[in-house]
């Protein structure tokens, strides 16, 4: 163990939360510099990315129509217009949205260096051996974490949009829907699925230290199942495709967490 390790050992539980503040200063600091970023290129965060699942022409849509028409069923899933009003219907509304949509961005966009800064603290407490898994951690984190974004994007949340914005209980009654309500439940699910999708980072953890083993996470998988379709049908509105559009990846993601389990059981 080198000089500066062991002065990190011998590190009181003050110096420690020292040292976490600033690694929380700098995450804070990352997320601000995206978030500034998101929030001056306006027509791109919006037009370009959120507002965009609005369009009949959004590439999940059009998936669906050539999909549709690979079937057999000619137009079935085609979507020739969503029909639903976006309105704005407090003084602040578009400018708070604005800054909170543009917060939310930031803190996607600055995800892997807040892993990162994740790994810089707690390297003192790893043995040499260990610190390049660490490291494969950080990318896999990202990885998996931008898979769940854009699983969230182009999925999860389109569908939903596709749903809700056009689901009558009548002819009689137009769709009118706020914009602060359209954009959190895109930002939500979005965000969502990319947190989720940390399970077998997650798991990894918990089994080094020591509270989760493969024997446990196989004994208990009827049980995860049942989780997994709850934790779906909170995240995502009440339409059945949704939830088990989620539900599915999110069991594949169970089963490679008892591999990974599996692996750091085996190599402790």
């Amino acid at each position: 163990m080198g000089e500066a390790e062991k002065n990190k050992a011998d590190m009181s539980f003050l110096d420690h939360l020292e040292v976490l503040r600033w690694h929380l200063v700098r995450s804070s600091i990352a997320i601000l510099v995206f978030m500034v970023l998101a929030f001056s290129f306006k027509s791109i965060l919006f037009d370009k990315i959120i507002l965009a699942q609005k369009n009949a022409d959004f590439w999940t849509y059009r998936m669906l129509c050539q999909f549709s028409e690979w079937l057999g069923k000619g137009d079935l899933m085609c979507m020739d217009d969503i029909h639903f009003s976006l309105i704005n219907i407090t003084m602040s509304g578009q400018f708070t949205t604005h800054i909170v949509t543009s917060m939310i961005a930031g803190i996607i966009l600055a995800f892997p260096y807040i892993l990162f800064e994740v790994w810089r603290f707690i390297q003192p407490a790893l043995q040499k051996s260990e610190r390049k898994y660490a490291r494969a951690l950080v990318f896999s984190g990202s990885f998996l974490f931008a898979l769940g974004i854009l699983f969230g994007y182009y999925f999860i949340s389109p569908l939903s949009v596709q749903f809700l914005g056009t689901y009558k209980v009548s002819e009689l009654v137009e769709n009118q829907i706020t914009l602060t309500s359209f954009i959190s439940t895109v930002t939500t699910i979005t965000l969502a699925c990319g947190l989720v999708f940390q399970l077998p980072l997650l798991v990894y953890f918990f089994t080094k230290l020591g509270f989760l083993t493969p024997e446990f996470m196989r004994k208990y998988r009827k049980h995860a199942v049942v989780v997994t379709l709850v934790l779906s049908a909170i995240i995502t509105p009440p339409d059945i495709s949704s939830q088990i559009l989620l539900a599915i990846p999110l069991l594949i993601l169970y089963e490679i967490s008892i591999f990974v389990s599996k692996m750091v059981v085996k190599k402790a």
